[in-house]
Parts: structure tokens; sequence; C-alpha cells
């Protein structure tokens, strides 16, 4: 249940939705590419009631926007790198206009040889990752996609950011059906959600965060002005390790501390890069390929049986709510947009 949800709330289409996150990007500077890749991300998280990733994330791209950290009309440069690699560089720009003309040579090379990879580099990132992923599983083949942040968790047993919220996405295409797909933070919370808690006014949950002395606690904004805290404690801590040498060094780009260091108080999104796998089912599998397939639905249908919910079946839900009747916003967030002026 989302921390609006005694607010007063706004009324609006998938289609205002998108209309109005154009209009208040290129108002504030973003070329029509960007705005346009941008927009459609805000609207998917927005649609599948996914509100830290929706509407809510405007005021903070208008923020970095004007911080003068990023590009806003950079075209990225795509490079065919080997068989098995392609390399965005996105110039300092948003990462979502990269990733989407990168997309296809990404697949393409995945069909040849089985797997690959696509690196975006100098890269602002902001979105959730599933939408993404989900592009590539409608494209045929299963996919995985890491990034890392700011420095504002802490490892276990510490009490200062060191680690990004660093999250990891995978998806499963399926035959006929939404794809399965897992896209969550290594911190215990996502920053947003936590945000948001901030914003209405509500205690997070014991675990979460600790204040700026190193103490847990239980209030959002002390915690945001701390440090987050990983979930699972050393196992998420070491998956979140994991994601920082992965989606950082590995392909030449900023940790979570390096992109904090870059940002230097300007207080926009991270920079710093992003890693998404591809498998191709087909060259993978070989000749079962529809045997595979076949296990992996029995797979499925075994959540079923015993009333498990899959991951993503709740934002399918919530899409199906939203195509048909439109979507419900906290017109405290609404006026805010609004008074952005754009």
């Amino acid at each position: 249940m989302s921390v609006f949800e005694t607010e007063k709330m706004v009324d609006l289409t998938v289609d205002e939705v998108f209309a109005l996150s154009r209009r208040v990007l290129s108002g504030a500077g973003l070329s029509a590419p960007h705005a346009e890749a941008v927009a459609r991300v805000i609207t998917a998280g927005e649609r599948d009631e996914c509100a830290s990733h929706g509407l809510y994330r405007l005021p903070g791209c208008v923020a970095t926007i004007q911080s003068g950290k990023l590009s806003l009309d950079a075209e990225p440069a795509i490079r065919d790198v080997s068989p098995a690699l392609v390399r965005a560089d996105a110039r300092h720009a948003y990462s979502l206009l990269a990733f989407e003309r990168a997309a296809p040579l990404l697949v393409e090379k995945a069909r040849a040889v089985g797997v690959a990879a696509l690196v975006i580099n100098n890269c602002f990132h902001f979105s959730a990752l599933w939408p993404e992923i989900e592009r590539l599983t409608e494209m045929g083949v299963a996919a995985m996609a890491m990034t890392p942040s700011h420095a504002w968790v802490a490892p276990a047993g510490g009490t200062k950011g060191l680690l990004g919220t660093n999250p990891i996405a995978f998806g499963w295409p399926r035959p006929g059906g939404h794809p399965y797909v897992f896209d969550f933070a290594t911190s215990a919370v996502a920053r947003g959600d936590m945000s948001l808690h901030d914003i209405a006014g509500k205690p997070i949950p014991e675990g979460w965060g600790l204040d700026e002395a190193g103490l847990p606690t239980t209030d959002a904004r002390a915690a945001l002005d701390g440090a987050m805290l990983t979930f699972g404690g050393h196992k998420g801590s070491a998956l979140s390790t994991m994601i920082e040498l992965m989606a950082g060094p590995l392909i030449g780009d900023l940790t979570s501390r390096e992109s904090m260091a870059f940002d230097d108080g300007a207080k926009a999104a991270p920079m710093h890069g992003e890693l998404i796998l591809a498998f191709d089912p087909v060259v993978m599998g070989g000749e079962d390929v529809n045997v595979n397939a076949a296990r992996a639905e029995a797979l499925f249908a075994a959540f079923g049986e015993q009333g498990a919910r899959l991951p993503s079946q709740r934002r399918y839900e919530a899409r199906t709510r939203s195509l048909e009747r439109g979507m419900r916003t906290p017109k405290v967030l609404y006026d805010q947009i609004i008074a952005l002026g754009f």
C-alpha cells in the first residue's frame, strides 16, 4: 500500500502521464529524444504503481538537469567492440537513450553467439531496471542488468555510506504472457521508497537505516542523512559489492563512492556505468528449446500450485488496472510537479 493512501489524489490517464513528463523534461532543457526516453520510463513506473519510480522522479530529474552536470542533448556513441560486446558511451547524458539505441545490436549478438554484453559508460541513471529488462525479453532473450549509484549504503558491520543502492534485475521471456522479471535494490529498500516515507511523514521499519551517529533509526529523514542498510546483512552487502565491481571497475566506470565524489554536492542523479547481459535460449538451449521452455513453465506453475506469487505479478495486475481505468497520483506530488513551471 502506498505511503500516500490517505492523501487527496489526482486522476490521470497513461497518455496524460507521458505528456506531462515529456513537457516537464523538455521544458527543463532535455532534447526531444532524451525527454521522450525518460518520459517513457517514468510513465511505465506510474502505470505499474511503482510510485518511487513514476512521477515522483520528475522533480529529481529537473534538479539533475539544472545541476550543470548532465548533458542535455548528447547523442550516445555506440561501438561494436567484439562478437559478444557492445559499448555505448552516453557522454554524460541519461542512460535510457543509449540503451534504446544499443539494445537491438545487443540482442543480435546474443542470437549469434549465445551470450552478449552491453556496457553503458558515462551515464546518469535514476530509473528502475525492469523497463529495460522487459524490452529485452520482448525481443526473445533472457537478460540481466546491474548498476551502482551513490554511496548511500553502509556495508554490513559499517556505519557510513560506501556502497550504492545497487539494483540488479533479471528477466525470462515466456510464450504468450508477461515475462518473469525481478528488480530489486540490494539496500533494504530503494532510496526512492525511503524518500516517500520522508515526504509522507511516515516512520520506516527497523533495519532500513542508521542516523548520522551510526545508530539504528526509524526516522526516514535521519536515515537519508545518515546511511541506508543492505538487505540480508552480509549477504546483501556481498551482492552489492559484486555489483560495484561488475558495473564499475570491470567496465571501466565509477564506483558509487566515486560517483558521489563526481557529484560534489550538486545532488544530481548518480553518474557511472551500467552492465546488461543478454542470453539467447535457442543458442544456449540447443535443439530442445521448446522442451526447455516447458521446463521453465512447469516451474512457474508450481509457484501457483502452492499459492506463491511470482515477482512482477503485482506490477502486471497494476498495469491492467491503469490501462483500463487510469491512475491516481497524490495531489501533493502533482502540485509539486506543476509548480516546477514547465
